[in-house]
């Protein structure tokens, strides 16, 4: 299967699958970037239906948008300082420079993360800054599912992940070690959401006080989170 197609057949899972709770793990992963967005241009690598995008176009002049999917291009709303870039990563050329570059849910669906996080480094402003999420392997949720035999080890590709596409899953030590064989240094490496459950229980069970009491405490245990960040500079 070509790239583009496989783009084109991921993009199905975001408009009939996603589940509401996983918009909110967005806006969580928003907030813990937020700090370190620097403008006035800034480039999202795979917005998907734009979800994130629809934060961070109040945060620069100038937001570009980079995603191999037309149908879920399309669901982005045309705002006003936002240009839309129907394009796979791998053939991506801007003509300017940003200050912010965002890759966020990218490195994991990816054939050479190392090698995207190589080129994006010449769209770097100076003094700009690259950040980074990934899915961590040792959320605590799956190593749950390990000790249950539902997975042989934490990075297993379970179901909800090949339907999204991915082609791994990170851990802090492998994360680091990609944005470090790049060329990348690290400023930061955080992590988002204790999530000791699936999204699809979490989404049924927990109340908005509960889901922001495990926002908080992923703070405290960041090696176990749903979620890894990095934010980088050359």
């Amino acid at each position: 299967m070509s790239e583009k197609k496989r783009v084109e057949d991921v993009s199905n899972w975001y408009l009939q699958e996603q589940l509401d709770f996983d918009k909110r793990l967005i806006g969580f992963r928003y907030k813990s970037l937020r700090p370190h967005l620097r403008g006035p241009t800034g480039l999202e690598l795979g917005p998907a239906e734009g979800q994130m995008t629809r934060f961070l176009k109040d945060d620069f002049d100038s937001l570009t948008v980079v995603d191999g999917a037309p149908a879920l291009l399309g669901l982005i709303p045309d705002y006003p300082n936002l240009i839309k870039v129907h394009s796979l990563f791998e053939e991506f050329s801007p003509t300017g420079h940003f200050d912010t570059i965002i890759l966020e849910h990218i490195l994991e669906h990816v054939d050479h993360p190392v090698e995207l996080l190589s080129r994006v480094q010449e769209w770097l402003a100076p003094k700009g800054r690259v950040l980074l999420g990934v899915p961590n392997g040792n959320s605590i949720h799956r190593l749950a599912a390990t000790k249950m035999g539902i997975l042989k080890q934490p990075c297993e590709l379970n179901e909800r992940d090949l339907a999204q596409g991915h082609r791994r899953v990170y851990t802090r030590d492998t994360f680091k070690s990609d944005i470090e064989l790049s060329g990348l240094k690290i400023m930061e490496l955080g992590g988002v959401f204790f999530k000791p459950l699936s999204n699809g229980q979490i989404q049924d069970n927990w109340t908005d006080e509960m889901i922001e009491g495990f926002y908080e405490l992923g703070k405290s245990f960041p090696e176990y989170t749903a979620d890894i960040y990095a934010v980088c500079h050359l």
